[in-house]
């Protein structure tokens, strides 16, 4: 297949990327922390760092609370070589089923605290720049289900660690082998996908027989993809 005729749709999924729940809104540190940021809970992100006590009893705890995760990924994928060909397009689902899709072209802030901003902007207005027609970022509310139904993958690849083994350069070729293929990357701390994640991968694989980071994971899948195209 030519290097034109190929199109990667890389998904972190299940992201822990929120903001503030509403069950924790009235819990005093987010109080404080809303009254010191001079904003509403709904518009900062929920982070673990900042909001742990306020959080401890919240379900999922383990899968939320960290927009480090994203901001590390999409500096992975957006900076790799990939990218900068044409050849990728990212898209972020979110624990409470947003999506966000980024441009390609996008240059987000290597600043953490500036990436948060960003992101707090996009979720009270949904576009970045807000007036935009050619937006940087967009957000909806919307499924894993209903994206890979918009965006009709020809096939969908999951990375777990409970999945079949198979080193990268494998599971680049496979990727490979179609033109419009989908790889889902879990982009939470730990715990497992939800068993509707699961179903709507074709295959599941592993490329390492221990847990990896999921910007790790990003950067070697891309990187087999990369040398497998010859781009590298």
């Amino acid at each position: 297949m030519g290097v034109n005729q190929f199109k990667l749709h890389l998904l972190l999924v299940e992201a822990a990327l929120e903001t503030i729940p509403r069950e924790i809104w009235s819990h005093p540190l987010v109080r404080k922390h809303s009254k010191t940021r001079s904003k509403p809970p709904a518009f900062i992100l929920f982070d673990l760092s900042f909001h742990y006590q306020a959080a401890k009893k919240l379900p999922d705890l383990h899968k939320r609370g960290r927009p480090d995760i994203v901001h590390f990924c999409l500096l992975e994928a957006l900076g790799s070589p990939l990218n900068k060909r044409g050849l990728l397009e990212v898209y972020v689902h979110t624990y409470s089923d947003y999506v966000i899709w980024i441009n390609p072209e996008t240059r987000l802030p290597r600043h953490y605290l500036r990436f948060c901003g960003l992101i707090e902007q996009l979720f009270e207005v949904r576009k970045v720049p807000p007036e935009s027609e050619k937006p940087l970022l967009t957000l909806e509310k919307m499924t894993l289900s209903e994206l890979l139904m918009k965006l009709r993958p020809d096939r969908v690849f999951l990375l777990d660690e409970r999945g079949e083994r198979i080193s990268a350069t494998e599971l680049a070729r496979k990727v490979l082998s179609y033109s419009r293929p989908a790889v889902m990357i879990g982009a939470f701390q730990a715990g497992s996908f939800r068993e509707e994640t699961y179903r709507l991968a074709h295959e599941v694989y592993s490329i390492y027989p221990e847990a990896l980071d999921a910007w790790v994971v990003v950067a070697r899948v891309l990187t087999a993809i990369e040398l497998q195209l010859g781009i590298l």
